[in-house]
């Protein structure tokens, strides 16, 4: 059985949908899960068993973690982030999971620059001394968080932020959830690292210019100094201060370090990634 963690997210569901979609059978956690089944619809009457647990309940995720033989583990970037997985994997390893599947950061390491991407980077190294077969999947940045610029595009015509005119790497979570299944399913493919990319490395002056042409009208990029983004973020965008900081903290690193794609995804799927404009296309009424 494959347990899957994060079931509610993007990429999690994006996962439930491509295993679904092979016949292969799986089990979302969710606290809500009725939430949840309403949500996936016909495809939790099938091969999804949804079943309540939660990170900070050990005795819930004990009970969903009985005959699980693979975990995919993916959770919402937060400050308590480094405890709860890290004790998902200890629970996990009691259990007697045998392969995890983890959601890490192409910026994971001990001096990471960015305070999220060393949490990722310790508990990558706590999974590692569990001993138990691990895969990490280093996404960067998600198309599907470019939605939240939609609303700004409409009104206004503009993207905000602080990146300058720096190349960033975008992926449809879509192709992360293809590939993660691919490694659950496959097991030549268990035990790596992954860094995931789209085909090309687009900044938001691109971006801007995409959306110019679809849209038949002007879109501009407006490059802000960062503690003006930062207030930005937490005054307009309501964001809570340490989100707003580590949405500076990526964009500062893709100016200091230019991004490139990689073809991960293609080695992995045997086809391209989703390109951003044909995302773009697909959810342009939002930005209308």
């Amino acid at each position: 059985m494959i347990v899957i963690m994060g079931a509610s997210g993007t990429t999690g569901g994006a996962l439930l949908r491509s295993l679904a979609s092979s016949g292969v059978p799986s089990r979302a956690l969710s606290r809500d899960p009725d939430r949840l089944r309403a949500h996936l619809g016909d495809l939790a009457d099938g091969l999804v068993e949804v079943v309540s647990a939660d990170a900070a309940d050990s005795t819930s995720l004990r009970t969903a973690f009985e005959g699980a033989e693979q975990l995919f583990l993916a959770m919402a970037n937060g400050l308590e982030q480094v405890e709860l997985e890290t004790r998902v994997i200890d629970i996990a390893a009691e259990s007697g999971v045998e392969h995890i599947v983890k959601i890490s950061d192409p910026a994971a390491a001990t001096d990471s620059p960015i305070a999220l991407s060393r949490g990722h980077h310790a508990v990558g190294e706590h999974l590692r001394a569990s001993g138990i077969r691990h895969t990490l999947l280093r996404p960067y940045a998600f198309m599907q968080n470019l939605l939240l610029l939609a609303p700004a595009v409409a009104a206004q015509g503009v993207i905000l932020g602080a990146m300058r005119d720096a190349p960033c790497n975008w992926i449809d979570c879509r192709d992360i959830g293809d590939v993660a299944a691919a490694v659950l399913t496959r097991a030549d493919l268990a035990g790596g690292t992954y860094v995931l990319t789209g085909s090309e490395a687009v900044g938001y002056g691109g971006i801007a210019d995409s959306l110019t042409r679809m849209l038949d009208r002007p879109v501009q990029y407006i490059d802000l100094p960062p503690h003006e983004l930062r207030q930005n973020l937490v005054d307009h965008a309501h964001m809570p201060p340490w989100l707003a900081e580590h949405i500076l903290e990526i964009q500062q690193l893709a100016v200091s370090r230019p991004e490139s794609p990689t073809d991960t995804v293609a080695r992995v799927l045997g086809r391209e990634p989703r390109s951003l404009d044909a995302f773009l296309r697909e959810h342009l009424d939002r930005f209308r």
